[in-house]
């Protein structure tokens, strides 16, 4: 992209949408950020990035809130004038693993709004957004990056809703890209493995144990940064030609091997 990217990381105060928007800030995009969290709260990080290159902008939002996406969008046109990427991070695990067999409608609901529904909607107004800038400026680049997880594949039955809203965004990738791609906006999916963040901080043990024996090919935990480079290259247009395509980025988990 000619001009620094404006791009929306949500969820990107921590954890994997943090690494992603570490790696983005060190090529000087200019980021908006959102999260749930106060602006007091994810201050030290929006300076953090700044230090490293961007211009950062925080919008308390809640991706599962029609008006909160709304409010996304519209306050990234009002501060930097357009926007060219949307990156769907912004992802919960269930409050409880419970297995299917006695699994909650309460859970299934919550992640279902947040994980599936909320980036759905999301991405339609983006995309409704880069439409309109691209009909006026010819030249305009948008792209779409959704956050996945090889959990869209591999069923784990103590957290089937997760799983369910992780093949859901498989689908919706797809959707969008089909859609997306007469206006030349390309659509692409990461699928990240056991990525070393808050929210898989209380299985450490267990996957520490799993990576000795062999789960992955690379024997090691994956970080938010090794996430991050790939969406960086997406951003970037490192990936021409590829609309549509998923990268997992899991140190070789879903490797077949005998």
């Amino acid at each position: 992209m000619g001009n620094a990217p404006v791009v929306i990381v949500t969820g990107g105060t921590r954890g994997i949408g943090l690494g992603i928007a570490e790696c983005l800030a060190k090529e000087g995009a200019k980021l908006v950020l959102c999260g749930r969290r106060s602006a007091e709260d994810v201050q030290p990080v929006v300076e953090k990035l700044e230090a490293m290159g961007a211009e950062v902008a925080y919008v308390i939002a809640d991706v599962s809130s029609a008006d909160d996406r709304k409010k996304l969008i519209d306050e990234t046109i009002e501060r930097f004038g357009r926007l060219n990427v949307l990156i769907n991070n912004a992802g919960v695990a269930p409050n409880v693993r419970a297995d299917v067999l006695d699994a909650s409608e309460e859970s299934f609901d919550r992640l279902m709004n947040i994980n599936l529904k909320g980036p759905y909607f999301l991405t339609q107004a983006a995309a409704n957004c880069m439409v309109e800038q691209k009909q006026k400026d010819p030249s305009f680049e948008g792209r779409i990056v959704n956050v996945g997880s090889i959990s869209a594949e591999v069923a784990s039955v103590n957290r089937g809703d997760y799983c369910l809203t992780k093949a859901g965004i498989g689908m919706a990738t797809k959707l969008w890209a089909v859609r997306l791609a007469e206006f030349d906006i390309d659509v692409f999916e990461i699928r990240p493995g056991v990525i070393a963040t808050d929210m898989t901080g209380g299985v450490k043990e267990k996957y520490d144990a799993m990576f000795e024996n062999g789960l992955t090919l690379q024997k090691r935990w994956g970080t938010p940064e090794d996430v991050g480079k790939v969406a960086a290259a997406m951003v970037r247009g490192d990936m021409p030609y590829a609309t549509g395509q998923v990268v997992t980025v899991d140190g070789g988990l879903m490797m077949h091997r005998l």
